[in-house]
């Protein structure tokens, strides 16, 4: 049983910064297609922040490029998303996400609010 699940989340001011955290159980961040982070505003439909594909190539929403980070642990089996300069925009629930070659698996989702 592949589980997901993800921490980090919280409110913080614009400007400011934050770590989301995706714990993998059930499969292997190594071994793992793709990995990545989307988010979901409220009234709009769920889309790719960012992406790390067959391993090393990495993949990020033009709006966040520069200001947010993709990595992987795989000793730790984690999936982190380090966000800096936050701005009200990037207000959303997060999703961590798992494409092992064969399913996708998601988190459970953890909310992001940037005040201005």
């Amino acid at each position: 049983q592949v589980q997901l699940v993800e921490s980090g989340g919280g409110l913080v001011q614009a400007g400011g910064s934050l770590t989301l955290s995706c714990a993998v159980s059930g499969t292997t961040t190594s071994s793992s297609k793709r990995i990545g982070w989307y988010r979901q505003a409220p009234g709009k439909q769920r889309e790719l922040v960012a992406t790390i594909i067959s391993g090393s190539s990495t993949n990020y929403k033009d709006s966040v490029k520069g200001r947010f980070t993709i990595s992987r642990d795989n000793t730790k089996n984690t999936v982190d998303l380090q966000m800096s300069s936050l701005k009200p925009e990037d207000t959303a629930v997060y999703y961590c996400n798992i494409y092992t070659g064969l399913q996708d698996y998601w988190g459970q989702g953890t909310q992001v609010t940037v005040s201005s």
